[in-house]
């Protein structure tokens, strides 16, 4: 397999893990999990909760923390991560309401039939032993992908679709007389690239190999070419190896823009070393800017949208709770209820006791035969 890191990047997040049932005397009730919250039909537990609590250890420690300072600092956020497993559960609800279980599968199969052929993987079965071994389960990866599809399928279609149409024109039009800094179109740059990665190699080899592959560049050799023969990053969205798109020059990282700054059109860059190898780019095209504001009716809905979306969102994600039964367990209920800041409804009825157990205990017991 030419690229673990894809593989690892697409998943989002970690594996799933389902909860193993401990072992017990002959006779002994035996312990499935503990339920944090139930949410309508659904429950958090707390192997979901110490799943998320683990990601969190390992981000922080990659960030730099120790393992006593990272277990710590989680810990601390422990009722803000509930919170959020609950907004997942309602979320995940929201969309099986909405209908979009078979469309979330498709995107699924979608997605991994690209990183098949990104890695150049013939089949899933192939795709499935290539995760394997990579260290990723196929089933928990497919199951985290749905989960995230899910949730961003109904934002968009809830939340950001309907906030990106419902501007007027008087409104669009107002916020552009008001922004038109926003609007003013940059210098835009369209990039190739030839990767060199120094994983397991002698640097000095590695910058060789990338200043032999710029003068050859630079001598009239075909520059998608080489690239096919010789760079180390997978093509994406089915573009040729060495397409890697347009882009707005204030857009570019710091040290890209730097090394294409002086690159005419055509022209191919002197080696760029970064932390992973050496990167070769070349120039396909420049598009010059404008200093005078235009105004393109998507751009500034796309503009508005951006600004208010992160209030919408959290708006909506309120609604939800307002609208959701919500049961925590006692010793977890004093730290999470404020953070949901649910308001029931005003002429709310009073729950039969008994619907409000239909998940059972707070823990959950199978009498073991």
């Amino acid at each position: 397999m030419k690229s673990k890191s894809i593989i690892a990047l697409l998943v989002l997040a970690a594996t799933l893990v389902l909860p193993a049932l401990a072992r017990a005397q002959e006779g002994e009730p035996v312990v499935v999990d503990e339920v944090i919250a139930q949410v309508n039909d659904g429950i958090v537990t707390l192997s979901q909760l110490k799943r998320e609590m683990k990601e969190r250890v390992e981000t922080l420690k990659q960030n730099g923390m120790t393992e006593q300072q990272a277990q710590a600092e989680v810990e601390k956020k422990k009722p803000d991560l509930i919170a959020i497993l609950i907004n997942e559960q309602l979320l995940l609800q929201k969309g099986k309401e909405l209908d979009f279980t078979q469309r979330v599968e498709d995107e699924v199969n979608k997605r991994m039939l690209q990183v098949a052929k990104e890695n150049g993987i013939t089949s899933i079965d192939k795709l499935d032993q290539a995760m394997r071994d990579a260290g990723l389960d196929p089933v928990s990866t497919r199951s985290t992908m749905r989960v995230e599809i899910m949730k961003q399928a109904v934002l968009e279609s809830e939340v950001d679709s309907k906030l990106f149409y419902g501007f007027n024109s008087d409104e669009l039009h107002k916020y552009f007389d008001a922004h038109k800094d926003k609007f003013i179109k940059p210098e835009s740059v369209d990039l190739s690239e030839i990767f060199l990665s120094l994983g397991g190699k002698p640097e000095a080899d590695v910058k060789a190999r990338a200043a032999e592959l710029v003068k050859q560049s630079r001598g009239g050799a075909d520059f998608c070419t080489l690239a096919a023969a010789y760079t180390e990053r997978p093509a994406t969205n089915g573009q040729k190896p060495c397409k890697i798109g347009l882009f707005a020059v204030p857009d570019l990282r710091p040290d890209i823009a730097g090394a294409v700054k002086d690159v005419k059109a055509g022209g191919v860059s002197d080696p760029l070393k970064t932390d992973e190898g050496y990167q070769i780019l070349k120039v396909e095209a420049r598009n010059a800017g404008s200093n005078a504001a235009t105004f393109v009716e998507n751009q500034v809905r796309g503009a508005m949208t951006e600004e208010r979306v992160g209030k919408e969102r959290e708006d909506f994600l309120q609604g939800l709770r307002n609208d959701a039964y919500v049961k925590i367990a006692d010793n977890y209920r004093p730290s999470v209820e404020p953070l949901l800041k649910i308001v029931p409804p005003a002429a709310a009825t009073k729950r039969d006791p008994k619907k409000d157990n239909r998940k059972g205990k707070i823990f959950g017991i199978i009498p073991k035969p």
